[in-house]
């Protein structure tokens, strides 16, 4: 009887929910806290639309990302290129999924949006981050590749679960949100506000636009209504109550779970120094209310001006988040760099995990700060030759190069160099600082967990270099 009650719930949803929210219609007294309902402002529609918010097909990629991670660790290619490409038929969400105390309402792609992928929205430039030159779908699917062999290739110190998460995260929402939805598609003659988005849609084209940004970003619609530590304890799938805004017993992945940057915003807020989670999500709401007020007529310049001005916090907002990201994980490189100088031989296999594990996170999230709208320039370039190709090694070689592109045929290339090692098991550990000190001068980060910055001089000195402290 409960499984034909949450069906019933999840078939009722999919009609009532078409065009985003309205859901929320039912939890009585709305809060000007809350991203929708929003009215129908365009003019001359005449459906039965009532509420103009939608982003499910974001939501759809979100999980399609989830799942993906959750596969690569499984062994299959078609298993994980399934949700890139977004494979025919019906997927089984890998997560997030219902688990003790935690329900979630739907339990495959199609029940959130159907006909969505990941890889038709990946950044198609080219990764000065990886070797070969390859595009950002090119690097994918090489992991997908190698991922499918061996998930954690302990002989080059890669987890491919991590690489391909956290890249993916940058190159699909990240992209797509800072450099199309709130870039291009907020100029004055694209997607205009007296049209509509689409033919027969009721939302005008700045509606909507902004709202898959919005999407992009992966907080809850209610996420204003909680503190940090709730909004991270829903994407822990730890708190029903505050997940369930509308109190129907189940959590709605369309609009009542934390996914991606946003997650990992609260993870920063609630230490308490940052609210990140906070401005970048109230500067959605504001600007989803500043178009409504528009009524359907096209955005006036004083308007437009003001909209962009929520445009650039998000942006400046969201760039930190990832920049913060690369900090803690930098940190958390170089204390296992520590533990491996020490560690026992019984305890070897599993700090090296720990290592691999990190580090996959530190380069992914620093190939993803390079993919949004702003060019960082030189401090790519400083922050690619000091993260590398693969993380040092026991014995001091690490990934120089691939032979080859494909999954199959390519080919790590590891070396020490011939006119000398790259550098050592000291100089790595020097060059995690040396991040998380480029991280604070070039992007401002302000929570920096994993700060291990107040070891610099000393292990500095240790290396006997004067310029050891300055950035590379």
């Amino acid at each position: 009887m409960k499984k034909l009650q949450i069906k019933t719930k999840i078939l009722a949803s999919i009609t009532f929910l078409s065009f985003g929210l309205a859901g929320f219609a039912n939890a009585g007294a709305h809060s000007e806290d809350v991203y929708g309902p929003f009215p129908v402002t365009l003019k001359g529609y005449s459906g039965d639309c009532t509420n103009t918010v939608s982003y499910s097909g974001q939501i759809a990629r979100h999980a399609q990302h989830d799942s993906l991670k959750a596969a690569s660790t499984k062994g299959s290619y078609d298993d994980m290129n399934a949700y890139y490409i977004g494979a025919d038929g019906d997927q089984a969400l890998l997560a997030p999924s219902s688990k003790d105390g935690f329900p979630i309402m739907q339990t495959l792609v199609n029940e959130i949006s159907s006909g969505k992928n990941l890889s038709g929205k990946t950044y198609k430039g080219t990764i000065t981050a990886w070797p070969n030159n390859m595009t950002a779908p090119e690097v994918i699917d090489f992991w997908m590749m190698k991922a499918a062999d061996n998930p954690k290739d302990v002989s080059v110190g890669l987890n491919y679960q991590q690489l391909l998460s956290k890249f993916i995260m940058g190159a699909v929402f990240y992209n797509q949100a800072v450099d199309n939805y709130l870039d291009e598609k907020m100029g004055a003659d694209s997607k205009p506000n007296d049209k509509p988005y689409k033919d027969g849609a009721c939302y005008t084209g700045k509606e909507h636009s902004w709202d898959e940004a919005f999407g992009y970003w992966g907080a809850a619609a209610h996420s204003l209504l909680l503190s940090a530590e709730d909004n991270y304890n829903v994407a822990k799938r730890k708190d029903l109550a505050a997940a369930d805004y509308n109190g129907d017993g189940v959590v709605d992945l369309k609009s009542e779970y934390v996914f991606a940057h946003a997650y990992y915003a609260s993870s920063f807020d609630k230490g308490g120094k940052t609210s990140y989670l906070e401005d970048i999500t109230r500067a959605f709401l504001d600007g989803r209310k500043l178009i409504t007020s528009a009524n359907g007529e096209k955005l006036s310049d004083a308007q437009r001006s003001e909209l962009m001005g929520h445009v650039n916090v998000i942006n400046e907002n969201w760039q930190k988040v990832i920049a913060e990201s690369v900090f803690k994980y930098a940190g958390s490189t170089y204390k296992s760099l520590v533990a491996l100088e020490s560690v026992g031989n019984a305890d070897l296999a599993k700090e090296f995990d720990k290592y691999m594990k990190y580090w996959g996170e530190l380069k992914g999230f620093s190939m993803a700060l390079q993919v949004g709208k702003e060019n960082i320039g030189e401090t790519a370039t400083k922050l690619n030759r000091m993260v590398g190709f693969g993380p040092m090694l026991l014995d001091e070689t690490q990934i120089v190069g691939i032979k080859g592109m494909s999954g199959s045929d390519g080919k790590y290339i590891t070396s020490e160099y011939e006119m000398g090692k790259i550098y050592s098991m000291h100089d790595a550990k020097l060059h995690m600082l040396k991040i998380q000190k480029l991280m604070i001068d070039q992007f401002g980060v302000e929570a920096r967990g994993n700060d291990m910055l107040a070891e610099m001089s000393d292990l500095a000195s240790k290396i006997g270099t004067s310029d050891s402290a300055e950035n590379d």
